[in-house]
């Protein structure tokens, strides 16, 4: 399966590199993404037992709709799609400045998120300082709004599985892995310009909280639990993870989802893991 949404640092491109790297005992193991975005690796294994999470409380909204809610989520996205403009667009886009936003039904908030997400310049998630998503609108002929089939995929795959969904701090997140876990890292990736993309949520994701992520992946390391990060390939990053404990593995990548000019195209990043 393949994610529902477009999303900055996606990883369905690096899938064959990071497959071959999994612990060999993956499918036995309770999966932990605690950064899950877009879900591409999730998907793509389709875990037994898994718990995902993000900080992003709507993209969350859509993981939930989707398992709960798959035919109330298509018919509002189908409602999205038959009024699709330009009006239309920036009429859903102010929504969230609406006082009276937050009573907004679950249902609604996800259906907004996704047909933002398939409508909005390069498929860019981006928020201001004050929390409101801010991309323009993209140049679409007829953009993908309401996939129908692979959301009832992915809702089938969520009801047959024993999967968590969270919306919290990335470390919560991790309260209940133990030994027989494998955790996934794909936060938002570090960059030492400051126009860097950040903006997945108001207040970013900088410097603090990576170093933040590296003292919670030392731990899990010395708990015995196997885990695999990717992130930017930085000097900043190296030297986090420069403990014999981690393998930083060197990858390319190509990158179109990124407000910042510099981290489009081909770019580098790394693997580090904490196993054999």
């Amino acid at each position: 399966m393949r994610p529902f949404v477009k999303w900055a640092g996606g990883k369905r491109q690096l899938l064959a590199e990071i497959q071959k790297r999994l612990p060999g005992d993956i499918e036995r193991r309770v999966y932990f993404e605690p950064f899950v975005g877009a879900g591409a690796l999730f998907l793509e294994l389709q875990p037994k037992t898994a718990v995902i999470n993000d900080f992003n409380t709507e993209l969350m909204l859509c993981y939930g709709a989707i398992k709960d809610h798959v035919e109330e989520l298509i018919a509002a996205l189908l409602n999205h799609r038959q009024q699709n403009s330009k009006d239309h667009y920036y009429e859903v886009r102010a929504r969230d400045r609406d006082n009276g936003y937050h009573a907004t039904g679950d249902i609604e908030k996800a259906a907004r998120l996704i047909y933002l997400n398939k409508t909005c310049y390069n498929g860019l998630y981006r928020v201001n300082s004050r929390g409101y998503f801010n991309v323009p609108l993209g140049a679409y002929k007829n953009p993908a709004i309401c996939e129908e089939a692979l959301l009832r995929e992915i809702s089938s795959y969520l009801n047959s599985a024993s999967v968590v969904i969270l919306n919290t701090d990335f470390e919560e997140a991790l309260t209940r892995a133990a030994t027989d876990s494998f955790v996934y890292f794909d936060p938002p990736y570090h960059s030492s310009r400051k126009a860097a993309f950040s903006s997945y949520q108001a207040g970013g994701f900088d410097e603090e909280e990576q170093a933040r992520l590296a003292k919670v992946l030392l731990n899990l390391t010395e708990r015995g639990i196997p885990c695999l990060l990717s992130n930017a390939d930085t000097p900043f990053i190296r030297g986090l993870y420069q403990n014999r404990a981690f393998e930083i593995i060197s990858l390319k990548a190509r990158r179109a989802i990124n407000s910042d000019r510099s981290g489009r195209g081909r770019v580098n990043e790394v693997l580090i893991k904490n196993y054999g």
